[in-house]
């Protein structure tokens, strides 16, 4: 006889609890295995291609971590430098380009900067500021990047343990499916099956979709001959989970770097600018749809609500965790609102046309 469903509420409350308190209190602990699980969830579907292909899960694991080291250290030897130098180098480049700007506006619209009006005195603490503060800014956040992330876990935990979690995937998902209560074994895995095509949907489509934009913004606009073309196509690419932000956010600093550095050459800052409408056109009919989809389930503001709470709670991991939760809770919210509509709590005591039906009013 199956418990009672106080008694089961209360059991999964408990245990939620708990995940919850060790996620708090081993954040930093766990940090290597939430992103080697993720890489490992990323990868699955590559290993098994392979093996439908003929290889065994040994051989399909060997061969994509073998791709895995080798374009590891491409990006070490070519992109990382580049891509450190050019932040820096933005960052120090920063309070000069604010002098150009309030030199700029001086020029153009010197009635707005009245020495003595608010809106100078305001860009002139801001500019000194920026300053004085640029280089603890930056000193501050490497030293921050280097207590949160080791270089040791990122080098050597992380790949052991997406390799041995890749290698066992499969089984791994088998367990834990022996281990699922009887009762409730077929509507957790039909549950599962969904959070898992929102995840597969969201998680590996926005993945390829803001790594193939990233390069092709910072490919592009380093053609272009942007000076912060890489770390712009960076930041553009990282941020395009989120629609639309990507687009804004990368399109605004490479208009407004392209604006100080091709001032009067109107034909560079258009390319720039088209490298970003082209951008937003393949992504919004090629790329989003196929590789992504139309019913991934996550709102925009629902994703913007779980990265801020997560991370405000649990710190980085939290961060990792907020996309696999958020779509969890919002299948799990699905579900419970279709029960909630074929209750007698919606339906009323008949069960029809939401409830028992009102007297009509007789007219006057």
């Amino acid at each position: 006889m199956a418990l009672p469903v106080k008694d089961q509420l209360r059991y999964w409350g408990i245990a939620a609890a708990i995940f919850v308190l060790l996620l708090w209190a081993l954040g930093d602990v766990l940090l290597p295995f939430v992103i080697g699980g993720a890489i490992a969830y990323f990868l699955d579907p590559i290993a098994d291609r392979l093996e439908a292909m003929g290889l065994s899960r040994v051989a399909a694991t060997g061969v994509i971590t073998i791709v895995g080291i080798l374009g590891f250290v491409l990006v070490i030897l070519m992109i990382v430098p580049a891509l450190i130098t050019q932040l820096i180098d933005l960052v120090e480049v920063l309070p000069s380009l604010f002098k150009e700007l309030r030199g700029f506006i001086e020029r153009q619209f010197p009635s707005l900067l009245d020495s003595e009006s608010s809106t100078h005195q305001a860009l002139v603490s801001l500019g000194e500021t920026l300053q004085s503060k640029t280089g603890d800014v930056l000193q501050s956040v490497v030293a921050s990047l280097g207590s949160a992330i080791n270089v040791v876990v990122l080098l050597v935990i992380v790949p052991v343990v997406a390799v041995y979690l890749l290698l066992d995937w499969d089984r791994m998902i088998a367990r834990i499916g022996e281990l699922l209560p009887r009762d409730h074994a077929p509507t957790i895995k039909r549950l599962a099956g969904e959070i898992d095509d929102v995840l597969a949907s969201f998680v590996r489509g926005m993945g390829t979709v803001c790594l193939i934009l990233g390069t092709y913004y910072a490919v592009a606009l380093m053609i272009v001959g942007l000076q912060f073309g890489l770390i712009v196509g960076f930041i553009a690419g990282l941020v395009t989970f989120i629609p639309y932000l990507g687009a804004l956010i990368g399109g605004t600093l490479a208009i407004g770097l392209a604006l100080f550095q091709f001032w009067g050459d109107w034909v560079h800052i258009g390319l720039v600018a088209g490298i970003f409408a082209l951008g937003q056109v393949t992504e919004g009919n090629f790329l989003t749809p196929k590789l992504v989809g139309h019913s991934v389930g996550l709102h925009p503001v629902w994703l913007l609500l779980a990265l801020s709470v997560f991370g405000a709670l649990f710190g980085f991991v939290g961060m990792l965790v907020a996309v696999p939760v958020a779509a969890a809770l919002g299948v799990v919210a699905r579900f419970l609102t279709s029960i909630y509509l074929e209750s007698r709590l919606f339906t009323g005591l008949d069960g029809l046309n939401g409830g028992v039906d009102m007297p009509k009013q007789e007219d006057e």
